[in-house]
């Protein structure tokens, strides 16, 4: 069982059959990554990215990592009261296993570490030990979900660059459609390794939803030639700020908020995503930011 609705047909869909025996060793399973990032702060990022990590998890072996390196705090509305993050991990003092925590909302997750600057400017020495703890998790999960830092950071820009596809969340603010467009510039001229799509937050209407993304791609088209799908919008809800105020999601807390309802259509496309992808057939995240990183 997954979020699709089975009984609405899904465009470009492939019959599946059964593959031949082979000799070869079946390939090491890799989960695929999503980098959920954004231009500017404020833009609703983390409240999308445990959303749809709580979506998500009905169906999937899910993990959620709060990779914004300077400002961490999805564990705020993921209810949980991290005792060791990675901070922890990148000083020795534990190991990635001791901070993976399991939510009520059924995803595993990976605190960030709010505050720590060592965290926003690691050595190559850590981010080594950081990355080969970190590789366990693609070869566990179906979904790895990073919740970047904002903007275009050589940080951010290290988890963006290298992740399968990159959810570039907005919202109709002037400034947030700017720096939106800022990111998918960098992004594009980098030549990144996954895909991107659009996502945008607080919109009043779907209509509102598809002119913000006509007037982001349409400039992209006329001076980067890209074009990037919207992957679907998250209408503005009261109940958002109510669910922050409580110190958790607005999905497990308004199940049935029009927040909700819009939102598990991004988790539909995120399914679809995955049921097309093909993670094992190419290097594993891990070993493209090892890479990046040189």
């Amino acid at each position: 069982m997954t979020l699709l609705d089975t009984s609405v047909p899904v465009a470009n869909s492939v019959a599946v059959s059964t593959p031949a025996i082979s000799s070869h060793p079946t390939p090491i399973k890799r989960a695929f990554t999503v980098a959920v990032t954004s231009g500017k702060g404020g833009v609703g990022k983390t409240n999308l990215a445990v959303g749809l990590a709580t979506l998500l998890a009905q169906s999937h072996n899910v993990v959620l990592v709060d990779a914004d390196m300077g400002l961490a705090n999805a564990n705020v509305l993921c209810g949980v009261v991290p005792r060791q993050n990675l901070a922890h991990v990148v000083e020795g003092q534990c190991s990635l296993a001791d901070i993976l925590t399991h939510t009520a909302a059924r995803f595993r997750f990976v605190p960030g570490a709010s505050g720590i600057a060592s965290m926003a400017a690691l050595t190559q020495r850590q981010r080594e030990d950081l990355l080969a703890q970190l590789e366990t998790l693609q070869s566990t999960s179906d979904i790895v979900l990073f919740d970047t830092g904002a903007g275009i950071g050589r940080e951010v820009l290290a988890f963006t660059q290298n992740v399968d596809h990159v959810l570039l969340v907005t919202t109709p603010e002037p400034t947030a459609m700017l720096d939106a467009y800022a990111v998918l510039k960098v992004l594009t001229r980098a030549k990144i390794s996954g895909q991107i799509s659009m996502v945008v937050n607080q919109a009043k209407s779907l209509h509102e939803a598809e002119m913000v993304h006509f007037n982001i791609i349409s400039v992209a088209q006329q001076f980067l030639q890209t074009q990037v799908p919207l992957l679907g919008h998250v209408l503005l809800d009261p109940n958002v700020p109510l669910a922050v105020r409580q110190r958790t999601g607005f999905v497990r807390a308004y199940p049935r908020s029009p927040a909700t309802a819009s939102l598990r259509t991004v988790a539909q496309g995120v399914e679809r995503l995955l049921a097309a992808a093909r993670p094992e057939a190419s290097p594993s995240f891990f070993h493209r930011l090892f890479s990046w990183w040189g």
